[in-house]
């Protein structure tokens, strides 16, 4: 299972996210760096763990008020062994152009920004089924977006995240059987798990759980999950229970 940190962009800085309130964030206090410049938390993130993907979040661009374009790109730049997922409220195939042309390859089609499949499929398109994410998005119980986009797993690309946004930050955990809903609705498809990550134990619990890749954020940047459990995951060491269950 992948661990890809979560940075999250409003008004040019990273903040700390929670419960989808995007209205309350505010700029991220790390125990990894001083600041919130979004290169230096990368800058941070990366000396903690050389992760191969970061999962960008630009709120201002899903919200409509401006982006971060340049801002991703220069990351991209700098670390390009990097693979940045750009969530970026990508609503129309223009929209997916346009952050492919800054050159950043790895789209994000969030359920939320979407009136139907239109969007998915374009991004399908240009960039191939390796380069694109569907998040399905949730709050409290409520399904963001086109039913479609939930329901009809024949639609989704090889990447899907479940994204249960009332989780994000909370310290409540993961929504475990959501993703393991997920999981088994189409099992070729590698599931994301997004929201409540609070330790190792939570790792252990959504690898057993389906989730082929877990976002991250809270629990990086207040070192609940160190240097040494991020390795152990990185290099493939089975989880809690699964030894036995191997034989």
């Amino acid at each position: 299972m992948d661990i890809v940190p979560v940075i999250d962009l409003l008004g040019g800085q990273v903040v700390h996210a929670k419960r989808g309130e995007r209205d309350r964030y505010r700029p991220i206090e790390s125990a990894l760096t001083a600041g919130s410049a979004p290169q230096d938390i990368v800058a941070a993130l990366l000396a903690l763990q050389p992760f191969r993907a970061c999962y960008v979040a630009d709120l201002d661009a899903i919200r409509g008020n401006g982006d971060h374009r340049a801002t991703v790109a220069d990351l991209q730049v700098r670390w390009p062994e990097v693979a940045f997922w750009v969530d970026a409220g990508l609503a129309t195939a223009d929209d997916c152009r346009r952050w492919l042309d800054a050159g950043l390859h790895h789209l994000v089609i969030g359920s939320e920004s979407q009136t139907d499949g239109k969007t998915l499929e374009a991004a399908l398109a240009l960039t191939g089924e390796d380069r694109v994410a569907l998040s399905l998005d949730v709050r409290q119980g409520e399904l963001l977006g086109p039913a479609a986009l939930h329901e009809d797993a024949a639609r989704w690309p090889r990447r899907v995240i479940a994204m249960t946004l009332d989780r994000v930050g909370s310290g409540e955990g993961p929504d475990l059987d959501r993703i393991a809903t997920l999981a088994a609705r189409r099992p070729r498809v590698r599931v994301w798990g997004a929201g409540g990550v609070r330790d190792a134990a939570d790792l252990d619990a959504l690898a057993t759980h389906g989730a082929d890749a877990v976002l991250v954020a809270s629990a990086l940047h207040d070192r609940r999950l160190d240097a040494g459990t991020l390795a152990r995951f990185a290099s493939g060491q089975p989880v809690a229970g699964q030894e036995a269950a191997n034989g």
